[in-house]
């Protein structure tokens, strides 16, 4: 080696390893890992004598046409043996590479890859494109980002606080200065964004490269948060949604919330690797990022300055307005250290008054490690003592939580509320000591279930520190008893009695209670495990078995019993618009508390704790003919639903879940929203019996179709509307 070269990658070590110092918590970063980062980056530009990172931009950006440019460039440094700066070096390689650079990038799994650029001089272009486009938008936002972590730092100190005879040492946060960096960073990441989609629309249109740099920004999004287990979806994805992924994933990474895709993020555009980070597959990008062992964590000065700076971020700070200006009146706040572990510090916060007092605030800074290793994160919380003292500051949220569950419960499309509550209750809905107890932070999650469950008492706990601002964290609770007569109604006359009359299970009709439900799924569990194993195979009956010992628990019992019902339900019963719609509506509560669900990449996710309910799951879904796979390890397991499949379980939570409510952005269930433009894909629209009535109009018959599931309108043209009447 070089001595020239040397000394580079000596250098790239060492600032790798400095930002590991400087930003160390809880021992997370592990030197050997590091010292690996030196050697990952494929094609270290060694030897770079001309055009900085920088200065290359500059004198692409400002050609007539920036790829001709790029290429000359890159032809000279061949031509003298010599290296660009990243990430123009490693775009030259995957553009306009040597010889033994083409056989590097041909070899092992890599050649399916690069053979796409090898033989399209579109891909090439659209590459660099997206990498030129980035670099302006991450070179905007990395230079607000660093102007921001420095004067954070500033922002809370540990100093000696309080009266004579009582000073001590305190963190103490100016929450004014915290305010004018939150509104200069977002300002900041706002002209960043706007940038990046700018030009890439810009280059897409003028040199003929639509569908490789489109972006869509609602994929771009999903990619930005996706787990390690969702990024291979994204594989198809252009360079445009890339792109600009990468940078919203970025600004979360640098800020303390980890996704999979922030971690290849903050990898590969911090050394210079935004080329790698595009040309890559999510995955794989990802897999060598976590290979450098990639961290972000924080000295407890910035972790402090981080949870208060989320005071004042959008749309949470102007939804809770009054709160976030009480926790400001006076203008600092001092924290004393209550407790510390390995994974936390909770510090109880205090008003600092000029002269030095401190006034007790009841409420409690949470700053937690989540996660181990290259997958934790960060979270931060206020906790309140005194609950009643806080809750008038979100008494409004409350009303209108009120109202809309009004709304929710009369407009309910499947009679029987029993389907409904069963499908929350194996969500978000916890059993317990004679109650029903959920907690959330999203308003129409609250307003859905309190429409089924009637909650007696919601108390607001705390307030959650996101990168959406301030959200409260409501708890609910009401009495078992309400579930026990949702379930005695239903054995009389609903859901229930229907198993009981059409299936021949008549004992089901005498259930009254919770407890009687459990005992007799548990009595009927050989109907549950043979038609799980029609559907799945026999390698799972014993495994299916074994869940009797286990249902006199709640917490298993009550995620078990919805996915068991529907099991029996198809096995007794077949597949028809009936059973298609009890099957939507238990799913509607399943997908709204703990399921996810994405138009642009079509596919629908339950999760659970346990593999043995995903097992459940996947067959009762089986059964009701839509095709799911199960993945998952130790105590996280996914039931994934994708394509036309995922088009058909959409269009049952639109047809027969609760409703999509209007107004206030925070009763909008946003998983019903997107299961609407999913169904869209799998509806069957017919037209017939097109007449005019006696009157001169124009009326015709309407019928839609989704997943088995059939609605008939009468429809009339009139003068100045059209009129849908159910037939």
């Amino acid at each position: 080696m070089d001595d020239e070269h040397g000394a580079y990658l000596f250098l790239m070590a060492a600032g790798v390893v400095a930002l590991g110092v400087a930003l160390n918590l809880w021992g997370l970063v592990e030197m050997e890992k590091l010292a690996y980062a030196a050697s990952l980056t494929p094609f270290v530009a060694a030897g770079v004598k001309e055009h900085p990172r920088e200065e290359a931009f500059k004198i692409l950006r400002e050609a007539p046409d920036p790829y001709k440019r790029f290429k000359e460039i890159a032809k000279a440094a061949i031509a003298k043996n010599e290296k660009l700066a990243e990430p123009w070096e490693s775009l030259r390689v995957l553009i306009m590479p040597k010889p033994s650079e083409e056989e590097k990038l041909m070899s092992g799994r890599g050649a399916g890859l690069y053979s796409k650029y090898r033989k399209d001089e579109n891909y090439r272009s659209a590459l660099f494109y997206a990498v030129l486009a980035l670099e302006e938008a991450f070179g905007i936002y990395r230079s607000a980002l660093g102007e921001y972590a420095e004067r954070l730092r500033e922002a809370v100190k540990n100093v000696e606080v309080g009266e004579e005879p009582f000073k001590q040492d305190m963190y103490v946060a100016d929450l004014g200065r915290l305010r004018q960096l939150a509104e200069k960073e977002e300002a900041a990441f706002e002209n960043a964004l706007s940038t990046l989609r700018m030009n890439l629309n810009e280059y897409a249109v003028r040199h003929g490269l639509g569908d490789l740099l489109n972006v869509e920004e609602g994929v771009a999004r999903e990619l930005a948060e996706a787990n390690q287990t969702e990024l291979s979806e994204f594989n198809d994805v252009s360079f445009g949604v890339k792109a600009l992924a990468a940078l919203m994933a970025y600004r979360e990474y640098a800020l303390g919330r980890r996704s999979a895709f922030g971690t290849a993020a903050g990898y590969w555009l911090e050394v210079g690797g935004s080329a790698w980070l595009l040309y890559y597959a999510p995955r794989t990008a990802y897999k060598d990022a976590e290979k450098a062992g990639v961290v972000r964590p924080m000295a407890v000065e910035e972790m402090a300055a981080e949870a208060f700076r989320r005071l004042f971020l959008k749309p949470g700070a102007d939804h809770y307005h009054s709160f976030v200006e009480e926790l400001v009146k006076g203008g600092k706040l001092a924290l004393m250290l209550e407790r510390e572990t390995k994974t936390s510090y909770v510090f109880r916060l205090f008003r600092l008054e000029e002269g030095g007092g401190l006034v007790d605030l009841g409420i409690k800074l949470w700053i937690s490690k989540v996660g181990e290793g290259e997958r934790a994160s960060i979270t931060y919380a206020l906790t309140f003592d005194d609950v009643e003292r806080w809750r008038g500051f979100f008494g409004q949220e409350l009303e209108v939580a009120v109202k809309a569950a009004g709304e929710v419960g009369g407009r309910l499309p499947v009679e029987d509320r029993f389907s409904y509550m069963a499908g929350w209750v194996d969500s978000d809905v916890a059993i317990g000591g004679g109650l029903l107890q959920m907690t959330t932070s999203q308003l129409w999650q609250l307003a859905e279930t309190h429409a089924l469950f009637d909650w007696s008492n919601v108390a607001v706990r705390g307030v959650n520190l996101t990168l959406e601002g301030p959200k409260p964290q409501f708890q609910a609770r009401t009495s078992l008893e309400k579930l026990d007569e949702t379930i005695r109604r239903s054995a009389e006359g609903g859901w229930l009695h229907m198993l009981g009359t059409k299936a021949e299970l008549k004992d089901l009709m005498h259930v009254k209670s919770w407890e009687g439900l459990k005992q007799w799924v548990a009595g009927h569990r050989g109907i549950v495990v043979d038609a799980a194993v029609k559907r799945l195979g026999e390698g799972v009956r014993s495994e299916l078995e074994a869940l009797r010992n286990k249902l006199n628990d709640d917490k298993v019992a009550r995620e078990a019993v919805a996915p068991a019902l529907l099991l029996i339900q198809a096995e007794k019963l077949g597949v028809n618009e009936t059973t298609l719609g009890c099957l939507g509506a238990v799913t509607s509560g399943a997908i709204g508390g703990d399921g996810s669900m994405s138009a642009a990449m079509k596919i629908i996710e339950l999760a659970s704790g346990e593999r043995v309910i995903a097992l459940l799951w996947a067959a009762a879904f089986a059964a009701h003919g839509i095709r799911a796979k199960m993945w998952g390890t130790g105590s996280a397991f996914q039931v994934i639903v994708s394509g036309g499949d995922a088009a058909r379980l959409a269009g049952l939570y639109f047809r027969y879940g609760s409703p999509l409510l209007e107004g206030d952005e925070r009763i909008i269930n946003h998983k019903l929203a997107e299961a609407i433009k999913l169904a869209a894909e799998g509806l069957d629209i017919r037209w017939e019996g097109l007449r005019s009535t006696e009157g001169g109009r124009v009326a015709a018959d309407l019928t839609i179709s989704v997943s088995g599931a059939t609605v008939k309108y009468n429809v009339y043209l009139r003068e100045k509307a059209i009129v849908l009447e159910f037939q």
